[in-house]
């Protein structure tokens, strides 16, 4: 074996992409000292993503004083890639649920931080921003990040304000003209892993607000506020934001994204390697690794694995994918690419005690997989 990639999602909880990239290749030198091995560690769009970038393609991270999620001032950061032209915002550094402590009130908070970051990156020459949703405390629409680029809210009494998730419903209207300049040149990218559409059942009050510390009551209230705002904004920005797939993401940030910032909304793993140049790193690969926690049905929906796969597919490339956990039904992903699936349980224990082994037992099926590979050099 010459070449051989290695990306992997995280184990949740258990052991971080970057841990799986160093422990696979550690195993892939003791049989294949000469090999050459790329390791392109994966997040979700939350804690952690811009690490994860830094670590696959170099840069790097940039620390700015944004606004917090109650209005208070925080300690935030992005990535500069070393192209020096694309930045990485992880919306989570300046407005996720960490940060809210024993505060959490998605009614109240705000996502001005993440706007302010935008603006920042823009000052220091970046043409493009992948911004990273996941983790977030916030339920406004990404009213707040709009506020901070320029774009106005105004109330019934044509006064001007910044809305946050339990004023969203007081938005008569909205002036898009007066977004800063400094946007124009800006291609904007936005990482999202969920279709949940903007509101609804299924939409970001209803299913994601309750664990941001919305009760049955407060999640009405900030259900019918997106309804409210997004016919608004619909009209302000002259298309229909609420039932793209994503746009409920955090809190509605992913109808935000499209609305006031013209992004695509885009599945995380195709961000990642579209950045990398990952079709060009794996035309003289020998095989891939990549890998979950649990590889489920929510995998093949176009996760880490499944959108790996696909890719080394069209240039015939194995995929070897190593997971904690694994369902039976995986003709799907066979079907995409995937060459063979290992689970690095050895015996069947409850999760509270095998996470605590979690990385050994990758090593060792990493292991077993590399001796087998060997034996049939």
């Amino acid at each position: 074996m010459k070449k051989a990639v290695i990306i992997p999602d995280s184990f949740k909880g258990t052991v971080p992409s970057e841990k799986i990239c160093e422990i696979i290749s550690d195993k892939i030198h003791m049989f294949f000292p000469a090999c050459e091995t790329v390791s392109i560690p994966v997040a979700d769009g939350g804690e952690g993503s811009v690490d994860c970038f830094l670590n696959a393609v170099g840069g790097e991270k940039k620390y700015k004083e944004v606004t917090g999620p109650f209005g208070e001032k925080v300690d935030a950061f992005y990535g500069i890639l070393n192209d020096g032209k694309t930045a990485v915002i992880e919306m989570a550094a300046c407005a996720g649920l960490p940060l809210a402590a024993d505060r959490l009130d998605p009614e109240k908070t705000t996502t001005y931080g993440a706007g302010e970051l935008i603006l920042d990156a823009a000052e220091s020459g970046c043409t493009k921003i992948i911004m990273c949703l996941g983790g977030s405390c916030t339920n406004d629409l990404g009213c707040g990040m709009a506020a901070a680029v320029g774009v106005k809210f105004f109330n019934e009494k044509g006064e001007s304000f910044v809305p946050t998730g339990g004023t969203l419903c007081d938005i008569k209207s909205v002036d898009i003209s007066s977004k800063s300049d400094k946007l124009s040149v800006i291609e904007f990218v936005t990482m999202c892993d969920i279709d949940n559409p903007l509101y609804g059942e299924s939409g970001a009050a209803y299913v994601f607000a309750p664990q941001k510390g919305a009760d049955a009551e407060a999640v009405k209230r900030l259900d019918s506020g997106l309804r409210s705002a997004a016919e608004v904004i619909d009209k302000a920005v002259g298309r229909q934001i609420d039932f793209i797939p994503g746009s409920g993401a955090a809190g509605g940030m992913g109808a935000g994204m499209v609305a006031f910032f013209d992004s695509v909304l885009q599945m995380g793993i195709d961000t990642v390697l579209d950045t990398v140049g990952f079709s060009s790193v794996i035309s003289d690969a020998d095989c891939i690794f990549t890998g979950e926690g649990k590889m489920d049905s929510q995998s093949l929906r176009g996760k880490v694995v499944i959108g790996v796969a696909k890719q080394a597919k069209k240039q015939n490339v194995p995929v070897i994918v190593i997971a904690g956990d694994y369902d039976k039904e995986l003709d799907s992903a066979y079907e995409n690419g995937v060459s063979a699936v290992f689970s690095t349980n050895r015996v069947a224990k409850p999760f509270s005690e095998i996470k605590k082994d979690s990385a050994e037992n990758l090593a060792l099926t990493a292991e077993n997989i590399i001796r087998l590979i060997y034996s049939l050099k």
